[in-house]
């Protein structure tokens, strides 16, 4: 077992808590995304058995902090909204030239590839003035067409979580799903935690597979794509400037402290993406 992803996964569930971030860009930013995908796919086929190593321990990450850290990421929001998101700002920015240089844009991109970044980028920038509803109180009990709705909102959820760029917690609250989610983890509703993490499991392993084919077929265009998806999300992330000197200090402080830990696990070897791929 790779005991070690167990802090891995305590930080990829992190960021998948927190609307506008992805666990997609910390896979990126830990130098596992491509193992990632990788072994999600490959716990679906006949040689399920070898991921189990890599994906228990992740996991087991993953459902600590789902339990201990929604009220903690709750209070952080209500109480420390700009300090927060200045920090994962700080986390996307860092990975930004990591990921171009693994990609090695100067070589491989041409026009096609920047303009691909440029409209998908624009395209995920234009979801930060999209009106959602996070006001909605939160879904308690399960009927057949709520467990329906549930179910596929945790579908695209997970697909977006998978993404560098796109937040699954960002989808959850763009269709009025994300404080029923909170609620469900944080006061242990077992059947609307179950409903929701059912969607996630299939979505994980459609969205997988999708991944990995077309970083295998069109990789520079997908990393075109990735490169977008990182820009556009420091526009829904972007809280704006406090006006509080105290409150403005505080996130030019978080925000450093995501871009240092950014450099510091960020790998600056290639992954496997560009060497098995190409």
């Amino acid at each position: 077992m790779e005991w070690k992803n167990i802090y891995r996964g305590i930080l990829m569930g992190i960021s998948d808590l927190i609307p506008g971030v992805s666990g997609g860009t910390i896979a990126f930013i830990l130098g596992i995304y491509d193992r990632l995908l990788e072994s999600i796919s490959g716990f679906f086929s006949r040689e399920w058995k070898k991921h189990l190593g890599f994906l228990v321990p992740l996991g087991i990450g993953i459902v600590i902090t789902l339990l201990l850290f929604s009220r903690v990421i709750e209070y952080l929001l209500e109480q420390h909204y700009e300090a927060t998101q200045f920090f994962f700002m700080g986390l996307i920015i860092g990975v930004i030239p990591y990921i171009m240089k693994q990609a090695e844009v100067k070589k491989n991109f041409t026009a096609r590839h920047l303009v691909i970044l440029l409209v998908i980028g624009a395209a995920l920038a234009v979801t930060a003035f999209i009106p959602t509803e996070e006001d909605l109180a939160p879904i308690a009990s399960l009927t057949l067409p709520i467990f329906f709705l549930l179910f596929f909102s945790g579908w695209l959820a997970s697909m977006a979580m998978l993404l560098p760029g796109i937040s699954g917690s960002f989808i959850l609250l763009l269709l009025g799903v994300y404080t029923t989610a909170i609620n469900a983890l944080s006061t242990l509703n077992i059947p609307v935690a179950l409903a929701i993490g059912a969607g996630v499991i299939v979505g994980f392993i459609v969205s997988s597979k999708a991944i990995q084919y077309l970083l295998e077929h069109f990789t520079y265009v997908t990393y075109a794509a990735i490169i977008g998806l990182i820009l556009g999300s420091l526009f829904v992330v972007f809280p704006g400037f406090s006006a509080d000197p105290t409150t403005l200090i505080t996130s030019l402080v978080t925000f450093a402290l995501g871009l240092v830990f950014t450099l510091l696990f960020s790998s600056p070897k290639k992954t496997a993406i560009t060497e098995e791929y190409n």
